[in-house]
């Protein structure tokens, strides 16, 4: 039965044909009466009584990695229509990154056990399967293929025997056969480590991209299932090529005999295959040069050369705001290299006088003090740029790292002045604090009229304009197109600059309320560069949290964290995190954490008193919460919170002089109406 647009079975309205899968056409199609789309399955013939009852037993696994199915009419199953591509698409392309796959891997591998501990098994397992969505990984057709052969052939149910592969007259197979356990060609009963044999199968590919078992027909892929074993996984850690060729083995007895321990040594792998990973931290180099004030250009010029190791494939480099932490401490590179849990340490120093420069760097083992590698360079000003791209390479090489065609060129001005402008303006942004903002925003618009080019330096305007929106200083609707002005110059001068995406991202969500743009636009960011914190942390912060993907913002938060390990902002985004689940225990520990890694920031002294609050101590709540006054320069929407907080402490006339203090400020300038609605909520 072919359908068309408009179309209707039963209450799902058909939007579009989707393709052809084994049972039938699929189609996507509305369900009228709650409102949203599935993907509706028609097979070419009615189904039978037993076939319903086994696809009900099915819909009961009730996970986030398995496609449900919703309903099941006289031909045509009702499933979770994915937004997403199939596992090893165009979208997804192997060999995949060890990290990515292997948190595939665990997806899958969740999945799996939660089916096969209520007795369900797959046995069509293969990447076609498996699609990945936004919110992760997806298993679809679970155990569907084999309930509908089963149903056909009147199979006894006590017998698992399979009916896979089908023989057409001319001898030739239907279907993939590339996944297929020995047991399953073999026509044999078949249990959960049939799965295990097909998932190590499928993570074989995402490793290697290559099939583990080929051959030139369908019948000598499956001679080679039964007689070869395929070759070691050289693109992966040996603990992991290890562990996906025991699920391989021909025997069942010889495999892992539940997922769930497979997921374990994964995880166990992963873990020691980070450890394993090369890593440095880039210092701040130290500035030896006579004017004091040049510690910007000795911190800007670590920065570029950190953010150009950082797109290095294969090298785990801390972000720029855990090498700032640990300025100032004594230069104890083990108990550094400790703290950012990295094998190097980068480090180095800048001495400009005139138009000469002179840069040391080397390259510290931390574990021993060797240095594997140094260099000095004396040159001329106008040499910066290649002296940083010749301290990259000079580390890559000295860590035995392939550069695989990638270039470690930093993305600047040809134009000294306008880079030492956007180097002046980098380091004062950092600092968080309006003031510092409003100068640095100034350095930044030199710098562009020097060089109208210069993508970077839009990015930072357009960020720094973000940030009085975000702390209550202009209108969100006068900002909205200074931003997006902004942004949008830098990616027509650089279309593939992350940050610019990430930022627009924000502005589109925080300021115009453009959700979907704003997903893809940080989705953008991310696939042009995963390794960057800030980007994983504002998708948190500014994107997931407001809309209550509270789970999926945690595991950003955390990725943040992993590339930015001492970041009090990733902790505090944790602890936000936590105040928003209702768990204000937690979220005291986070923020008292983050003040432990910066105690100035004022929004972990405000997330510290909304914790205590939360939890019913509204002193401790108060008390934090003037801190966080204090830090703050008297922020409005701090302000607000401390005066809802003394209302119910009973202190009125505190409250009441906080609101006066506003009102007067709101005749001078802009404050958010909100900030209003926050101590109207407290009388």
């Amino acid at each position: 039965m072919t359908l068309s647009a408009g179309d209707k079975l039963g209450r799902y309205e058909i939007l579009a044909f989707i393709g052809a899968g084994g049972m039938g056409d699929v189609y996507r199609a509305r369900d009228t009466r709650l409102g949203r789309d599935v993907a509706i399955k028609v097979s070419h013939e009615n189904f039978t009584e037993r076939f319903e009852r086994e696809a009900r037993a099915i819909a009961a696994l009730n996970h986030p990695n398995i496609c449900q199915i919703y309903d099941v009419g006289p031909n045509f199953l009702v499933l979770e229509f994915l937004d997403g591509a199939p596992l090893l698409s165009a979208a997804e392309p192997a060999p995949l990154p060890l990290e990515r796959a292997l948190e595939y891997a665990e997806q899958v591998c969740e999945a799996l056990d939660a089916a096969h501990l209520k007795g369900t098994f797959h046995r069509d397992l293969k990447p076609a399967n498996i699609v990945v969505t936004k919110a992760g990984v997806k298993l679809l057709d679970f155990g569907l293929a084999k309930v509908a052969q089963r149903v056909a052939s009147a199979v006894p149910s006590e017998v698992e025997e399979t009916r896979s592969i089908e023989l057409t007259h001319e001898n030739t197979i239907v279907g993939t056969p590339h996944y297929m356990s020995p047991e399953q060609v073999e026509g044999k009963p078949v249990d959960r480590r049939s799965d295990i044999f097909s998932f190590g199968a499928v993570l074989y590919e995402m490793l290697s991209a290559r099939k583990a078992f080929s051959g030139e027909s369908a019948i000598a892929i499956l001679a080679s299932i039964l007689h070869k074993d395929p070759p070691a996984l050289a693109e992966a850690p040996e603990e992991v090529g290890r562990i996906v060729l025991r699920c391989l083995a021909k025997r069942p007895e010889d495999r892992f005999q539940t997922i769930a321990e497979v997921k374990r040594v994964l995880k166990q792998a992963a873990a020691a295959a980070v450890a394993k990973q090369p890593s440095v931290a880039v210092l701040p180099f130290v500035n030896l040069s006579a004017d004091k004030e040049n510690e910007y250009f000795s911190d800007g010029l670590a920065e570029d050369i950190l953010n150009a190791l950082v797109k290095m494939p294969g090298l785990r480099v801390p972000a720029r705001t855990s090498a700032l932490a640990v300025r100032g401490r004594e230069q104890d590179i083990r108990g550094i290299a400790h703290a950012l849990n990295v094998e190097h340490v980068l480090e180095g120093s800048v001495r400009r006088l005139g138009s000469r420069l002179r840069v040391t760097a080397q390259l510290i083992k931390a574990s021993d003090g060797y240095h594997v590698w140094s260099e000095r360079y004396d040159r001329e000003m106008t040499d910066v740029f290649a002296i940083q791209d010749e301290i990259s390479h000079g580390i890559v090489e000295a860590l035995k790292l392939k550069l695989s065609g990638r270039t470690l060129r930093t993305r600047h001005t040809p134009d000294l002045e306008a880079y030492n402008l956007y180097l002046r303006g980098r380091h004062l942004s950092g600092r968080l604090n309006p003031e510092s903002v409003r100068i640095a925003r100034e350095y930044f618009q030199q710098a562009l009229a020097r060089d109208p080019n210069y993508a970077l330096a839009y990015a930072e305007v357009g960020y720094l304009i973000l940030a009085e929106a975000i702390w209550g200083l202009r209108s969100p609707r006068a900002i909205l197109p200074e931003a997006e002005h902004a942004l949008e110059a830098a990616l027509r001068l650089d279309p593939s600059l992350p940050e610019a995406h990430a930022y627009l991202g924000c502005v589109r969500g925080f300021l115009a309320y453009d959700w979907a743009e704003s997903e893809r636009r940080f989705e953008r960011a991310l696939e042009l560069d995963p390794a960057i914190a800030s980007i994983h942390f504002s998708y948190a912060m500014h994107f997931l949290q407001p809309l209550g993907r509270l789970k999926e913002a945690e595991a950003e938060f955390k990725r943040a964290s992993e590339l930015d390990p001492l970041s009090h902002l990733t902790v505090i985004g944790l602890a936000e995190n936590a105040y928003r689940r209702n768990d204000p225990h937690t979220a005291i520990v986070l923020s008292k954490k983050a003040l432990e890694l910066d105690a100035t920031y004022y929004f972990s002294y405000w997330m510290l008193g909304l914790a205590y609050f939360l939890k019913g101590s509204v002193d401790d709540a108060v008390e934090s919460v003037e801190q966080a006054v204090a830090f703050s320069e008297r922020n409005a929407w701090v302000l607000a919170s401390l005066s809802n907080l003394y209302s119910r402490a009973g202190r009125g006339e505190e409250a009441a002089a906080i609101l006066a203090e506003l009102e007067e400020r709101a005749q001078r300038g802009y404050v958010a109406p909100g900030v209003f609605g926050i101590i109207c909520l407290g009388q």
